[in-house]
């Protein structure tokens, strides 16, 4: 009989060797196999029978051929052997690259729908309509929350019911903390970079490039560092910062401890483990928690200091001070220098009339005015060399209530960069707008209740309904329950988007003319005092252009509307007002009436003969009119400007028959000047002036 202990644990033993002889070894040994919870494996080894055999098997020998004699018996494999289940969790060696994949493939998913709404301006034209920077992050960062919630539950659930012992092994405690800090960091993290982003090609990919790459960044080379002692352990903190590594090394310690447990039949990791100086959960949760809380405020910040439609960066805050105290303001017949130029701004009469206007206004305020802009400029600056380009110069205007007032010009006129200001997509260089007496420049969130906006492109949710987006936008602008309901209906009804169920179907699936149609509904839902719309009717076909046209003219009765198109009619049909704007200002503001009286003085004479009775029409037209000029000739054909003062429209009847007594006419025609005409003029002027200055 034999007593002997280790680390503290007592052990009795006893031997039979009545059957032993200096032939034979026959032994019968009888031990005691209990031990508690608390025995290790390497306490449990010294239990077995081999290490028992082997103690007696060289006392054996040193009996019979002294004490210098020694055997070691290196291995006894008990026969038959006893029955045991076979502790070995796999997904506890493996879990940690695969898991961190599989929690990390909502990152893509969220980076890429943020990206989405800046790309497609979504974000935009929901802050136009009302919506605030605070509301928009709270509801869509709840959504996130809430999906990563419900993934993490599934994933935690489905786990356990299948019995991986990296989820029964560890403290759910600890799994839920440790899961909930990083789905919040992962939220925090896409934010973040979505400020970057202005690609869902490109957003797409980094997202997955990110999710791929962490995890196996993790396993083949943070994880060796980790098991490797010598390493300094700073590097594997400062490596940690990643939020993918601190979710690759978290899920690592959850692994190591749900592995031992199970072969040790323990618990994993419980929160007395933290305190463990191997165990880097606790710098894990540390990590996490601190990058949640600067990468979140740091997202919002850049969200709200970007241009929001442009894709540009905007200046800090204290460059746009700086900037604001440079910038210079343009005056009538003031100077001042863009880039190597020197320009002389001189404003044509209507222009002087409408500051002098707004002047006036600015010192007796009209509460019947619901825009009011005062020298409003822009000039984007260059970039590599490039002379800085002004595109709004100085421009003024006073717009009343129910009035629609309309901008014709050239592509690259700058009517859009006028618009954006007016919209907030982008600050004034110097002047500034006022509407409903708010400033554009420190009021636009409040501006934005009374504002509605049909945008150059329509900015729309291709999955939603139309109207699913009229229900949205009308609550936007506070409109609820019936009123919401009915205003929706009307609004679906005025642009014919109603009837057979048009309205309930995505939007993906309707027509440019249709999406055109839901974006002027769009802007006029929830009765906003002032409404921009930029080319509202283009890709129309003539009938949905009438209709389009009576809801205008229906809608600007009890508000103001800013409207750009590059149709004549349309301009002649809707507009109270128009302006010719030519290279950043306007070049004419009146009525259609008074600028075709004002510009078009004359008559277009059309007259088409065989060539060689050219001549004789020519002679024919300066009978009739001796300033006549000849606009157009072409084979015949030959069109002149006769001047109304010097024409009677019974003259040319006259002077026509009796020609074509002499020669063949086989065609002729008398037109009054239209707004096209004028347009062309105008244009064509201002822009020679411009070349030539």
């Amino acid at each position: 009989i034999s007593f002997y202990s280790v680390y503290n644990l007592f052990f009795f033993t006893g031997y039979d060797f009545l059957s032993t002889n200096t032939d034979s070894l026959d032994i019968s040994i009888w031990f005691n196999s209990t031990y508690n919870n608390n025995t290790g494996v390497f306490e449990m080894a010294l239990l077995r029978v081999p290490r028992l055999v082997n103690m007696v098997s060289d006392a054996y020998i040193k009996f019979l051929r002294g004490s210098g004699a020694e055997m070691l018996l290196e291995y006894v494999k008990d026969m038959p052997k006893v029955g045991s289940e076979l502790k070995l969790d796999l997904s506890s060696l493996l879990g940690a690259l695969f898991f961190t994949w599989i929690i990390e493939l909502l990152f893509p998913v969220i980076l890429t729908y943020l990206v989405y709404e800046k790309q497609q301006k979504l974000k935009i034209m929901m802050k136009m309509h009302g919506l605030k920077a605070g509301p928009y992050w709270m509801i869509t960062y709840t959504y996130f929350f809430a999906l990563s919630a419900l993934y993490m539950i599934l994933f935690v659930t489905f786990g356990s019911l299948i019995g991986l012992g990296f989820f029964t092994t560890n403290d759910y405690s600890i799994q839920i903390v440790f899961y909930f800090i990083y789905i919040n960091l992962q939220i925090a993290l896409a934010f973040f970079a979505a400020s970057f982003l202005y690609s869902v090609k490109i957003a797409t990919v980094v997202g997955y490039i990110y999710v791929f790459g962490s995890g196996l960044l993790g396993a083949f080379l943070l994880r060796f560092f980790i098991q490797d002692n010598s390493f300094p352990n700073g590097w594997i903190v400062v490596m940690e910062i990643i939020p993918g590594f601190s979710l690759y090394r978290g899920l690592y310690e959850l692994g190591q401890y749900a592995f031992t447990g199970t072969a040790m039949g323990t618990d994993g990791m419980t929160w007395s483990s933290l305190s463990d100086p191997v165990n880097g959960m606790r710098t894990v949760l540390i990590i996490m928690v601190v990058e949640w809380a600067i990468l979140l405020p740091l997202a919002f910040y850049l969200d709200q200091v970007s241009l929001l439609g442009g894709g540009l960066r905007k200046r800090l805050l204290i460059l746009l001070k700086c900037f604001k105290k440079r910038a210079a303001s343009f005056r009538m017949y003031s100077f001042g220098r863009l880039g190597s130029k020197v320009i002389v701004e001189m404003e044509n009469p209507d222009a002087t009339q409408e500051r002098e206007a707004v002047e006036q206004l600015l010192l007796e305020p009209n509460a019947n005015y619901a825009i009011i802009c005062d020298n409003l400029k822009k000039v984007y600056h260059g970039r590599d060399g490039n002379p800085d380009k002004l595109a709004v110069r100085g421009l003024s205007l006073a717009l009343p209530k129910g009035q629609c007032f309309g901008m014709l010009g050239p592509n690259g006129a700058g009517k859009t960069s006028f618009i954006s200001m007016m919209i907030g997509l982008v600050p004034p260089t110097s002047g500034t707008a006022y509407v409903h007496g708010m400033d554009i420049r420190t009021d636009m969130n409040e501006i934005y209740t009374y504002m509605g906006v049909c945008p150059q492109h329509d900015l729309l949710w291709e999955t939603l309904t139309g109207k699913e987006h009229l229900l949205f936008y009308g609550r936007l602008k506070n409109l609820k329950g019936a009123e919401l309901l009915k205003a929706t209906d009307d609004s679906l009804k005025s642009v014919n988007l109603f009837r057979g169920g048009v309205g309930d179907k995505q939007v993906g699936k309707y027509s440019g003319g249709m999406k055109r149609r839901l974006s002027v509904a769009i802007s006029l839902i929830g009765d906003p005092k002032v409404v921009f719309m930029d080319e509202p009717s283009t890709g129309l076909d003539p009938a949905s252009r009438n209709s389009l046209w009576s809801v205008v003219k229906e809608a600007k009765k009890n508000r103001a509307i800013i409207l750009t198109t590059h149709s004549m009619e349309e301009a002649e049909v809707l507009c109270d007002r128009l302006s010719i704007f030519v290279d950043g200002g306007f070049q004419c503001i009146g009525n259609p009436k008074e600028l075709k009286a004002r510009y078009g003085g004359t008559y277009v004479l059309t007259i088409t003969t065989s060539p060689e009775h050219e001549q004789e029409v020519e002679q024919l037209v300066h009978r009739l009119s001796p300033n006549a000029n000849r606009i157009y000739h072409i084979s015949g054909t030959q069109k002149f400007e006769l001047p109304k003062l010097e024409v009677k429209i019974a003259s040319v009847f006259h002077e026509v028959e009796t020609a074509k007594c002499r020669f063949s006419i086989h065609a002729w025609g008398l037109a009054d000047t239209t707004l096209e005409d004028v347009f062309i003029k105008v244009a064509q002027g201002a822009q020679a002036f411009g070349a030539f200055g």
